[in-house]
């Protein structure tokens, strides 16, 4: 059940606190301010809007192509359309779909990091500080707390020679958890006169 909108009543303005403020008491930098602040987010919200849309029929075009292709081999196509290159008849065009895995760690993480941190402490003498920073690395967490699963995943690469190592490596295998799947897709257009593709963005910072 939607709520009803609130009304602001003619000649005031709501400030933070929920308090009503006359206008006439509202410096005019912060009227601007707010004025400037709403319409950009409004203009934003349409665009969320107008891109979760583009999503879906991306999502169903693709999915219907890829069933009448599969038709004209007698084959049956299930679950969501993912990992697909698509290029137009000239080649100037192509568009991907992916599908990854997301994953997080249970408790034997934990034991893994303990291992790990015993291991720094007894080579802290003469081994290599690049070494120590790439591994205490994997382990910190963004501002939201969260670990990055590639980083620690990464550490499996090391080619270190301990059966201790080992052990946290194996730790670190067998805490992986899958969470779900994420399905995104890419758009590129080719650079004129070549065989390589540019990334059509529809990152608002990478434009």
């Amino acid at each position: 059940m939607q709520s009803t909108p609130e009304v602001i009543p003619a000649g005031f303005m709501k400030n933070a606190r929920g308090h009503l403020v006359p206008e006439k008491m509202v410096k005019p930098i912060d009227r601007q301010r707010d004025e400037t602040v709403r319409e950009l987010t409004m203009l934003a919200k349409m665009l969320s809007n107008k891109i979760a849309d583009f999503k879906k029929r991306v999502y169903g075009d693709v999915h219907a192509f890829m069933e009448m292709s599969a038709e004209l081999y007698q084959a049956k196509i299930g679950g969501d359309a993912g990992n697909v290159t698509l290029l137009s008849y000239d080649g100037n065009f192509k568009m991907q779909l992916r599908s990854a895995e997301r994953i997080t760690f249970d408790e034997r993480l934990q034991a893994a990091k303990t291992i790990i941190d015993e291991l720094l402490t007894e080579w802290t003498e003469g081994s290599r500080p690049e070494i120590q920073t790439i591994i205490q690395g994997a382990f910190d967490t963004d501002k939201e707390g969260n670990l990055n699963t590639g980083r620690i995943l990464s550490l499996r690469r090391l080619d270190i020679k301990d059966e201790r190592w080992d052990r946290a490596m194996r730790a670190i295998s067998e805490s992986i958890q899958p969470i779900g799947t994420k399905t995104y897709v890419r758009f590129y257009e080719r650079i004129e006169g070549s065989d390589e593709y540019r990334p059509i963005s529809l990152d608002i910072a990478a434009i």
